[in-house]
C-alpha cells in the first residue's frame, strides 16, 4: 500500500472522529444547556464527515486500487495525488475554523475563510479527477 494511501485512511479516520465528537457535542448542547452557539458547529461535522471521512476513503482507495495508468507510471501523478491530499485538507481545516467564526462574528468579513476553503476542496476534486480519469480506460 503506497504512503499516500495511508496517510489518506488516517487522515480519514481522525476526520471520522472529529465529525462524531462534534455531533455529540451539537446534540447535547440543549440537553446539556451548552451555549447555544454550538450549533454553528453542525455544518462543519457534516463537511468533516462526508467529505474529510467519506470522499477522502473512497479517494485514497481509489488512487490504490484503480487500474494503472503505465508500468512507469501506475498511478499516474503522485505529485499531483499529494497537492490532492493537502488542498483537501487544507480546505476541511479552513472550513472547521470558518465556519463557526463567521456563524459567531459575521461583523468581523471572515467570509472569504469559506470562500478560500471552497476553492481548495474545488481544486482538490479536479486534481482528483486529473489524475485518476486516464486510469480508467477499456481494455
Amino acid at each position: 500500500m503506497p504512503q499516500l494511501v495511508r496517510w489518506t485512511i488516517k487522515t480519514a479516520l481522525i476526520h471520522f472522529v472529529v465529525a462524531l465528537a462534534l455531533a455529540t457535542l451539537t446534540a447535547l448542547q440543549p440537553v446539556l444547556g451548552l451555549d447555544p452557539r454550538l450549533q454553528a458547529l453542525r455544518p462543519v461535522y457534516l463537511h468533516y464527515l462526508m467529505v474529510g471521512w467519506v470522499t477522502q476513503l473512497i479517494m485514497g482507495i481509489a488512487y490504490w486500487m484503480f487500474p494503472k495508468f503505465s508500468k512507469e507510471r501506475p498511478r499516474r501523478s503522485e505529485t499531483v495525488a499529494w497537492g490532492v491530499y493537502t488542498a483537501l485538507n487544507a480546505g476541511l481545516i479552513l472550513r472547521g475554523f470558518g465556519e463557526p467564526l463567521v456563524a459567531w462574528q459575521p461583523e468581523r468579513g471572515l467570509g472569504w475563510l469559506l470562500a478560500l476553503s471552497a476553492v481548495c476542496q474545488l481544486v482538490a476534486a479536479w486534481g482528483f479527477i486529473f489524475n485518476t480519469w486516464s486510469r480508467v480506460k477499456e481494455r
